[in-house]
């Protein structure tokens, strides 16, 4: 349980820290913006989700949830592949 609880925490810091599609990471009254997606992305992560499943996951929460449109979802390749290992134990420093 503990375990389950290090990993959120760390996916709510990537969402706002690297993904951040809307901008608000040095905002300190929308710290908790992201934290409505963390569960989905949890669960991806413990479904062994591959890293284009988590960028489609991605992609979707900003083009159907935000309206936003990326012109290149390629771009959330990063930010997948780091959420991706936190779920490996891969965790890098912060």
């Amino acid at each position: 349980m503990e375990r389950a609880k290090q990993i959120q925490e760390s996916i709510r810091q990537v969402l706002l820290r690297e993904w951040d599609p809307i901008g608000v990471r040095d905002v300190p009254e929308a710290q908790d913006e992201y934290d409505g997606y963390v569960g989905g992305v949890y669960r991806l992560l413990a479904s062994g989700a591959a890293e284009k499943q988590i960028l489609d996951h991605l992609w979707q929460i900003e083009t159907d949830a935000m309206g936003l449109s990326r012109l290149d979802p390629a771009e959330l390749a990063p930010v997948a592949r780091r959420l991706r290992s936190l779920a490996l134990g891969r965790e890098a420093a912060q």
